[in-house]
């Protein structure tokens, strides 16, 4: 019986249009010439493009990662000032496909400094109007135990190594600070479109420096300033593989890992492969507006309303991504690591749906081992208006981000 709905509404859907268009004909509310018009364009959207979809990896990739999509316009990404960041060095990173890799791919990387340690160095920083300007915090926005007893007993030390902070030694005083015991790194993940200095992740960024988190985020291949190579699953996982190796080489303080939107994609992968490995994996993943797998957030996706009923979209456009490995499989990913995991998710998300994460959340909590670390998962009210980019704004976010990191900052699962 269910074969035979599906069945009939897929017939519904793929003869309503065309149907439409020959009744108004043969009952003369369009003539010949609109007919002929009317079909060309229905042959033209809902059956050539998704067929010239189907056999186009590079227009499949484009639709997912949207890197042509630019903004804001005009920004000089190694001048992280320029969006309000200060005490923030930009560089690079190099990332090798395979052995035999010779040039690698070149990625950008922002180091944001926590905001303790930009108090305490303001001067050698020479940040210290721009630390003037800052507006006081809130008691619940901050974390002032996170490294504090370290940054007092060591910055004399420090400063006597670095009376001044030069591009000479820039990246030795930065490295020195994230070495410091007793602090914690967001490593940040972002979704498709825009760069890692655009608007909304900025915000990101300020929220964890203001918890006095060290904060790294980065562009993958195609994005920003990294190289211009097209970017595929694999290559974006491998991306975020690098940098957090950067960091774990650098310092035995805890990582978090924080996804947003394809980034919790990204997340997951990168958390299960580091499982696989046996490689030491972050104490704690934060996803934002996750969802389960691309074919999910495809059907699910407002720009796929036209096209996701017709009987050959799966043939046309789900099943060509998943055989091109462009899957983000969430839904199995989430089972493979023991990390805890904190998803966060706004009710009026329209670009990954709410029910997309919470069905995430459900999948982990039945499909993980007991002795794993905890799922949880906190849903914001659709009268705020936090969307799908904005719930950095939500005043309770910065309280369950410091329960979340104080509570499995120091725990190994």
């Amino acid at each position: 019986m269910y074969e035979l709905h599906n069945w009939l509404r897929s017939v519904f859907y793929a003869t309503f249009i065309p149907g439409t268009i020959l009744l108004s004909w043969l009952t003369g509310l369009v003539g010949l010439r609109s007919l002929q018009a009317c079909t060309l364009i229905f042959l033209l959207v809902f059956v050539a493009f998704p067929l010239i979809f189907r056999y186009s990896v590079t227009l499949q990739r484009g639709i997912l990662f949207l890197t042509f999509i630019k903004y804001p316009k005009g920004l000089d990404l190694t001048k992280p000032e320029t969006v309000g960041l200060h005490a923030t060095r930009n560089f690079y990173i190099t990332v090798k496909d395979h052995d035999e890799d010779e040039d690698g791919v070149r990625i950008g990387v922002w180091h944001v400094l926590p905001r303790n340690a930009v108090q305490c160095f303001k001067q050698e920083l020479n940040v210290e109007e721009a630390v003037a300007q800052e507006p006081p915090l809130q008691p619940e926005d901050t974390a002032p135990g996170d490294g504090e007893q370290a940054l007092r007993e060591l910055s004399p030390v420090i400063r006597s190594e670095f009376p001044t902070v030069l591009p000479e030694n820039e990246q030795l005083f930065y490295e020195r600070l994230l070495r410091l015991p007793g602090g914690t790194v967001v490593l940040y993940l972002h979704g498709n479109t825009a760069s890692r200095g655009s608007g909304h992740r900025s915000e990101v960024y300020k929220l964890l420096r203001n918890l006095n988190y060290h904060v790294f985020t980065f562009d993958y291949r195609g994005y920003g300033d990294s190289d211009p190579v097209p970017p595929t699953e694999e290559g974006v996982v491998r991306d975020a593989m690098k940098v957090f190796e950067y960091i774990a080489n650098i310092t035995s303080n805890p990582v978090v890992v924080w996804g947003h939107s394809l980034g919790t994609g990204v997340a997951t992968h990168l958390c299960a492969k580091l499982a696989n490995l046996r490689e030491r994996g972050p104490r704690g993943v934060i996803l934002e507006s996750p969802f389960t797998n691309i074919r999910d957030e495809i059907l699910n996706h407002p720009f796929a309303r036209m096209f996701k009923h017709m009987p050959w979209f799966d043939f046309t456009v789900s099943r060509p991504m998943y055989e091109n490995l462009l899957r983000f499989e969430s839904d199995i990913h989430v089972t493979e690591f023991p990390q805890p995991i904190m998803i966060i998710h706004a009710e009026d998300d329209k670009v990954v749906p709410f029910h997309l994460g919470y069905r995430l959340y459900r999948i982990a909590l039945d499909g993980r081992s007991r002795s794993w670390g905890p799922v949880e998962f906190h849903r914001f009210g659709s009268g705020k208006n936090y969307g799908h980019k904005y719930l950095c704004r939500a005043p309770e976010l910065p309280g369950l981000i410091r329960q979340f990191v104080q509570s499995y900052r120091d725990a190994v699962y």
